[in-house]
């Protein structure tokens, strides 16, 4: 834009979805976290709800430039989400219609408020806005559900593919599976993967926090497998805690998540015994990203297990620090590591083996597949291009809209693409 804009002028963006920023863990709120830090363009403002508890006081703030707004959430089981992102989507409008906001884009991030969208969806064109969606993964895949709730989630992806204007894919597997699976709707999808980084920690190995996490935690640099994510069943800790056990490795197997008050642990400990193999260790969460970073530096392998969802960050974080990536053999994730990585099944003895041949592997082995996955990281998931690619099609519809209004024509038939 040749001119800057006014604050009215400017193209508006409510992100909805992420349970908000300053980011900690998940997907989303990291990716939101690198959308408002690395932003190009003044001429965007971001709008982020964040999700806080039902007893704290609601705050809105300022956060790397984006207007962020608290919204209750309520312990109200797998309805939690549902309702945070209707009062996100209900404050956007209201805000949208005081504030005399012009072509706002409302970024809904995974498909959970689907029953609901239809009503919604009129509110926001007659705001003359659009509804832009991330689909994420196969909720209805994950098992923590019942199948209530599953087909709760088909039917709500269904409708949020029907009523979105833009669905933008986090990956090239999940737009194909949106573009076959509901081709009747003809869906308006483009591909922008999440973002990652190979920078190094700026901490060092003799630095203190380091060495007293490793002393704290009882493991050696450099002798352990790693995995981090989110404790849930899909993600294989079952499969992987298993495998490892039937491996001949003398190195340990440090597992970063949050294991407090979930039930899977206690399920997890009986169906394997791994309480009983002393190179298991759940050392629990570690939120300072420069530690999180030297940890996954110093690991000798990261295992993956994910299987539901798109490109996954904590994979994309580990093709760029972790020498060695041991990843599930899924679409997904070998969308994501080609050749920068060995691969696993989940049958009997598949990742124990690996893990034997991965022990066996010399560093010039490990540095060709080092070197592969952080040129994978650099040329198709940096942070620069990636934000590049959200803020032109954020553009695109202000620039397409000025458009429409001069020649008169209707909005709903435009293609970003």
């Amino acid at each position: 834009m040749c001119t800057k804009m006014t604050e009215i002028e400017k193209q508006h963006v409510f992100i909805i979805g992420s349970k908000g920023i300053p980011a900690r863990y998940g997907g989303f709120e990291t990716f939101v976290e690198k959308l408002t830090l690395y932003q190009k363009s003044p001429d965007i403002q971001y709008h982020v709800s964040c999700l806080v508890d039902d007893n704290e006081k609601l705050r809105t703030f300022s956060h790397n430039g984006a207007k962020c707004f608290d919204i209750k959430g309520y312990n109200i089981g797998p309805a939690k989400a549902i309702f945070y992102d209707v009062e996100s989507l209900k404050y956007c409008l209201a805000y949208i219609k005081s504030n005399k906001i012009q072509h706002p884009i409302i970024y809904v991030l995974a498909c959970r408020i689907g029953p609901f969208i239809g009503y919604y969806k009129a509110k926001i064109e007659k705001l003359g806005g659009r509804l832009y969606v991330n689909p994420d993964g196969h909720e209805w895949k994950r098992a923590k559900w019942n199948a209530l709730v599953r087909r709760y989630w088909r039917i709500s992806e269904m409708l949020m593919v029907k009523y979105s204007d833009v669905l933008i894919c986090d990956s090239k597997n999940i737009q194909k599976y949106i573009k076959t699976r509901y081709k009747k709707f003809n869906p308006n999808t483009t591909f922008i993967a999440y973002g990652s980084e190979t920078t190094k920690s700026k901490l060092m190995d003799d630095d203190q926090k380091v060495v007293a996490w490793y002393q704290n935690k009882n493991v050696r640099p450099h002798e352990y497998y790693l995995v981090v994510g989110r404790f849930v069943p899909e993600n294989n800790y079952e499969t992987i805690i298993r495998e490892f056990m039937r491996s001949n490795t003398d190195k340990d197997i440090v597992i970063i998540t949050e294991i407090r008050n979930n039930p899977f642990y206690d399920k997890l400990k009986l169906a394997t015994g791994f309480e009983n193999d002393k190179r298991i260790k759940f050392v629990g969460t570690v939120y300072e990203q420069q530690l999180l970073t030297k940890i996954r530096e110093n690991a000798y392998g990261y295992i993956h297990g994910h299987e539901v969802g798109g490109t996954n960050p904590s994979l994309l974080e580990a093709l760029g620090s972790t020498d060695l990536n041991l990843l599930l053999d899924v679409g997904f994730n070998r969308e994501v590591g080609e050749d920068g990585a060995i691969y696993w099944m989940k049958e009997d003895m598949s990742l124990a083996k690996l893990i034997d041949v991965a022990d066996k592997m010399s560093p010039k082995e490990t540095h060709e597949l080092s070197t592969l996955a952080r040129k994978r990281i650099n040329d198709c998931y940096g942070w620069e291009y990636i934000i590049e690619r959200y803020e032109s099609i954020f553009f695109s519809y202000f620039i397409q809209r000025d458009e429409v209004t001069k020649n008169g024509n209707s909005t709903s038939s435009i293609k970003l693409q």
